[in-house]
């Protein structure tokens, strides 16, 4: 009996164990609460710098490729446009539909008016540099010129008939865009626009260097259609001239369209002879 062990002398001989600290317990709480705070920071510090990044790149890729705004700095579109109105121009329209007369387009000088743009740097690296900041718009040593169209290529546009610009012998009603008190031109022309040309005045015909003053420049004053950067197309700023920019009725009579016509319905023909026996081709594999 005295071998026995009393299991309440065991228990009470047991070293008892300390209560848990409040303090302690609360001091990794802490300790997590302030590493999730510092988580949570960083997080939301590379969301922003992300989300500043992508608007960046998106902006400059709109103003590269779709949208791009111009400062008017000049009196020679007036009353249409005012010196210091900023419009927006569409870079991408012409990929869908051709440049129409009437048009008010913004243009390089290069190949035409100039100042051309200097050569490019002979150092490679320079180069590449220069090329990737003109394509998106950060860059770019060439001069512009904002304008509306007149006529095509293979129009023929002259100056004056009865005291108008006719263009393919049609005579333009240009009181609703010309300056007021302006008349059509003071100056006489007579001239076939060349292939990918386009003839050219500014709205304000007694303060516009336009294709009437260029005989001596590559296309006879025309610009080319490959240095249109676009159309302009709506007035942003100031807000009392914000309007859009539409064709005048003028440039929609059918008969200014009767000589441009004859090569498209050319081209249709030779485009139809060229298909019809692709078409048949594809009926006898069908039907084989």
């Amino acid at each position: 009996m005295d071998d026995q062990q009393d299991p309440g002398t065991l228990a009470s001989a047991r070293t008892p164990e300390p209560a848990p600290d409040s303090a302690d317990k609360g001091a990794p709480e802490e300790d997590k609460s302030t590493s999730a705070g510092k988580k949570k920071k960083r997080s939301f510090g590379r969301e922003l710098l992300t989300i500043v990044v992508a608007a960046a790149v998106l902006t400059l890729l709109v103003k590269a490729f779709v949208v791009q705004v111009y400062r008017i700095p000049s009196a020679s579109m007036e009353n249409t446009l005012q010196v210091g109105d900023r419009v927006l121009v569409n870079k991408v329209v012409y990929h869908f539909r051709g440049i129409a007369r009437g048009d008010i387009v913004v243009f390089s000088g290069q190949d035409s008016w100039g100042p051309d743009a200097p050569p490019p740097s002979s150092d490679p690296v320079v180069r590449f540099f220069g090329d990737v900041l003109s394509g998106i718009g950060l860059q770019n040593n060439q001069t512009y010129y904002i304008k509306r169209v007149i006529g095509l290529p293979g129009d023929h546009v002259a100056c004056c008939t009865h005291g108008k610009v006719t263009v393919n012998g049609v005579p333009l009603s240009e009181s609703s865009y010309l300056f007021p008190g302006n008349p059509p031109s003071t100056l006489k022309f007579n001239e076939v626009v060349p292939p990918g040309h386009l003839w050219v005045m500014g709205d304000h015909r007694s303060d516009s260097d336009d294709s009437r003053y260029h005989p001596g420049d590559p296309g006879g004053g025309a610009i080319p259609e490959n240095q249109v950067v676009g159309r302009a197309f709506l007035i942003i700023w100031p807000p009392s001239q914000i309007r859009d920019l539409p064709i005048p009725p003028t440039f929609q009579q059918a008969a200014l369209s009767a000589v441009a016509a004859v090569p498209v319905a050319g081209a249709a023909a030779v485009a139809g002879v060229i298909g019809a026996p692709l078409l048949l081709l594809r009926r006898r594999r069908r039907s084989g």
